[in-house]
């Protein structure tokens, strides 16, 4: 049996039955007598364990065995909830999320056993509940262990062979042992603990014999027990301890076995016997692909999509009918004599489908941001001990769906604006109540679709940015020169938070900070073809405006050349064209710039910043694409216009990556390539 194949839907269901327990236990913080809550957890709690005993995960099936009779305690109201034992629970959760981290990095849970949080939980199970399980049975007498024992064994037909492995393993010194594993009633999957305890067994003994076969016992045909002979230098006690491990065992019977020795011909080879069940052998002859060894392969990368089944029937439908318009094509195309208008016809119908079966693959790929987002309440909590303030984070939208690729990037970045405006924006509890201010800090995150782009929004109402702060650090730190700073706007100030290695911070603390940070955030997020932007009020707070497309693998373009090359720029970053006449460009500090409707705008030349000759001449009147980058305009002069197109955009890869203002290519209808221009990067 190899658990490799179920090792994603394991890490999917773990990640998800995590973000559930940390939800389920902030609230339960809050209403500890709430019953749903409390069955929710405990239900969460018990297949977590569940499935890290299947895929044979000791330490994490140790650790949430210990929770679960937490919960039980907890729900039996037996044990009162206090806030040492959310702590310590919160804990467990992060030693979970660690084990599940290392299983998605190396198919193996590692080495910590947790050993002090399993003793915490032992003891507030001893303090405030009853520490025996209800169900706990005396312990029964040597004598009537070896006589159980010997009962199940004396039906097993041990032939001349394995009595020959047998005494040549009591001649090296080893140790010959009878096992009998008892099943719970209830288990599901029979076999598969009957593995699991095999698995478990072997690293203490070889299996000589089981009873019923192996064979039998793979096929699930056998009632509630099974027995093995073996042969190990360990001790019993050992190998008991191992078999008693596996989860949904009742209890695990041994003895030493005794046999009928074999004279043992010196001059014959040893003869060893391969019994365990199939499962078993191959999963020893195959050490590489068990997951009890560190896989040495690339990490388990967490790739699937859970989708509804209706998405799925639409992009069926969509299918077909996309065949439906191949064959048409086809048959207009070996009908002779066929006229312009019908082929035309079955242009326009082919355009239709394929523009449906883009949005359909499209919202397949889209996934809420609840799941990135769930874990910040928890992170806020454990702020707002560590910092000693008192906060409150508020969130909407978190249905808001985006592309499973930007979801899965997201995360970081949000966090660490969380932790900046709980480390440097929320004032001490004693300086908002000077102020005037709710004692509670407030932090909002949310979210909300704006056309073809999502919009994320963290804000607080805090301290807000010191702007004559900034600017002398800047200054200080060799930014920007005082002769700059005193050409540049509040904004432009406020924007050099995103520089490399800049931070205000007083003390470095290891909330946030450190340096690095927003730097950081502003790469990533424009990676995912986005940007960010603050706004931010002296002693009223701060916001930051996330702002991604809904996807990133499809777009509408509009298509430009520049010296005969061509190009595609984003219509979504798009405001208007304009036509210029070049004697309406001015000078301002040595850059061009044209007055429109009021604004300043700068002007960027693409034959310059793409190293093309310009096919236009100096007097032509210029085409200039005015794009838009937060609340920054800028012009972007262009040679000709082609028109607007649905463009597929594939990636340049690692080797280009260099070229931030080229963010990937698209193969347009004739073949050629055409380069996509990254309008943001421009400005």
């Amino acid at each position: 049996m190899d658990v490799n194949q179920y090792l994603e839907i394991f890490l999917d269901e773990t990640k998800e039955h995590l973000e559930s327990l940390n939800t389920q236990l902030l609230k339960l913080e809050q209403e500890p007598e709430d019953v749903d809550t409390i069955n929710e957890i405990f239900r969460a709690a018990h297949s977590l364990k569940g499935m890290a005993g299947t895929m044979g995960y000791k330490r994490m099936q140790a650790l949430t065995h210990d929770m679960e009779n937490v919960f039980s305690e907890i729900r039996n109201g037996s044990m009162k909830v206090n806030s040492n034992l959310i702590d310590t629970l919160f804990q467990c959760l992060d030693a979970l999320e660690e084990y599940t981290s290392n299983i998605q990095e190396t198919a193996d849970e590692g080495t910590n056993d947790n050993q002090q949080l399993i003793n915490q939980l032992n003891e507030f199970l001893k303090s405030e509940g009853n520490a025996a399980p209800a169900d706990e049975k005396p312990a029964e007498s040597k004598e009537e262990v070896v006589d159980e024992a010997a009962e199940k064994w004396k039906d097993i037909k041990v032939g001349e062979p394995e009595r020959h492995v047998f005494t040549t393993a009591k001649s090296q010194g080893k140790n010959v042992y009878g096992l009998t594993v008892y099943v719970q009633e209830g288990c599901l999957l029979k076999a598969a603990r009957a593995f699991l305890v095999y698995k478990a067994v072997e690293e203490k003994a070889e299996i000589i014999v089981c009873n019923p076969s192996a064979q039998d016992i793979e096929d699930e045909k056998f009632e509630l027990d099974f027995s093995l002979l073996v042969i190990s230098e360990h001790s019993l006690d050992e190998i008991l301890q191992a078999a008693r491990s596996v989860s949904e065992i009742e209890k695990v019977i041994g003895a030493v076995y005794e046999f009928e020795a074999v004279v043992i011909d010196e001059s014959k080879p040893v003869q060893t016997l391969e019994t365990k069940p199939a499962a078993a052998s191959q999963a020893q002859s195959a050490p590489a692909k068990t997951n009890d060894k560190k896989a040495a392969g690339k990490p388990v990368v967490n790739r699937t999509v859970r989708v509804d089944i209706e998405k799925l029937d639409v992009l069926m439908n969509l299918v077909s009918e996309l065949i439906i318009a191949k064959n048409s094509l086809v048959s207009a195309s070996n009908t002779e004599g066929v006229t312009g208008s019908g082929f035309n016809e079955q242009i326009e119908y082919l355009e239709s489908v394929t523009t449906n079966l883009h949005e359909s693959v499209m919202k397949v790929r889209m996934v809420p941001i609840e799941s990135v987002v769930s874990k910040f309440p928890r992170m806020i909590r454990d702020l707002s001990k560590k910092l000693n303030k008192k906060m409150e984070l508020y969130m909407s939208g978190e249905e808001t769906e985006l592309d499973r690729t930007v979801v899965d990037e997201i995360g970081d970045p949000l966090m660490h604006l969380l932790r900046n405006a709980a480390d440097h924006g929320l004032e001490s509890s004693e300086l908002r109540i000077q102020r005037g201010k709710p004692e509670v800090g407030s932090v909002y995150l949310d979210a909300y679709q704006d056309g073809n782009n999502v919009v994320i929004e963290v804000r607080d109402d805090g301290n807000g940015i010191d702007v004559n702060a900034v600017r002398e650090k800047a200054i200080e730190r060799g930014v920007i020169t005082a002769e700059q700073a005193d050409n540049m706007t509040e904004k432009d100030i406020i924007n050099l938070l995103f520089h490399a290695g800049f931070s205000t911070a007083k003390q470095i603390s290891d909330v946030s900070g450190r340096g690095v940070g927003l730097d950081v955030v502003k790469s990533k997020i424009e990676s995912l073809s986005g940007e960010v932007e603050v706004r931010s009020k002296l002693g009223e707070g701060s916001t930051w405006t996330i702002r991604l497309p809904l996807t990133l693998a499809i777009i509408q373009a509009l298509m430009v050349t520049v010296g005969g090359e061509k190009y595609a720029i984003s219509l979504g970053s798009i405001q208007t064209i304009e036509d210029v006449n070049p004697s309406d460009i001015k000078l301002v500090q040595n850059s061009e710039v044209i007055s429109l409707r009021g604004s300043v705008i700068p002007i960027i030349r693409l034959s310059k910043e793409l190293d093309i000759e310009s096919s236009k001449s100096p007097d032509d009147n210029l085409i200039v694409v005015i794009v838009k980058k937060g609340e920054k305009l800028a012009g972007l002069v262009i040679d000709e216009l082609m028109g607007q197109q649905e463009i597929v955009i594939k990636s340049l890869g690692k080797y280009i990556s260099k070229c931030r203002i080229i963010s990937g290519a698209t193969i347009l209808g004739d073949g050629e390539v055409a380069l996509i221009l990254d309008a943001n990067a421009l400005i």
